[in-house]
């Protein structure tokens, strides 16, 4: 149930070689995308914990989204499969304690794709929008 007024807490851990240089290529090339997003700039997407992701939903993330680089484009080689790796773990435990699976995302964005970037961050914001506030938000708020 989407509420109009609802603006979406979103978490971005983006691989430093790939994906955050996509989302500088999308500011220098104003690029327009919802502010909704906040940056953590990773030197891989492989050093994103299960942890990380977790923490971010308990502080009150309504969304995470994950950009590392295209697979085989890796810097660190294999960082991007230990990413899928652990997003089958999350999903899967996401799934157990009751959120939505689409409440994380993860993306491959090259440097070199700026529109991409911004096409991603929006596609996500609207998705998280309309399903309204993460469940471990209200459930934060009721304790």
């Amino acid at each position: 149930m989407a509420d109009s007024n609802f603006e979406p807490r979103i978490l971005a851990f983006l691989c430093n070689w790939c994906t955050y240089a996509g989302a500088d290529l999308a500011g220098v090339s104003r690029l327009q995308y919802p502010p909704h997003i906040r940056v953590i700039r990773v030197m891989c997407s492989g050093s994103v914990s299960p942890h990380h992701v977790l923490r971010a939903f308990q502080k009150g993330a309504d969304g995470v989204l994950i950009g590392g680089c295209h697979i085989g484009d890796c810097h660190y080689l294999k960082g991007n499969y230990m990413t899928i790796k652990r997003m089958r773990f999350l999903q899967d435990l996401m799934k157990f304690v009751g959120m939505e699976e689409g409440r994380l995302h993860l993306d491959w964005i090259s440097a070199a794709e700026g529109p991409k970037f911004a096409q991603t961050v929006r596609d996500f914001t609207a998705k998280i929008q309309k399903m309204g506030p993460s469940p471990l938000k209200q459930a934060a708020r009721a304790a």
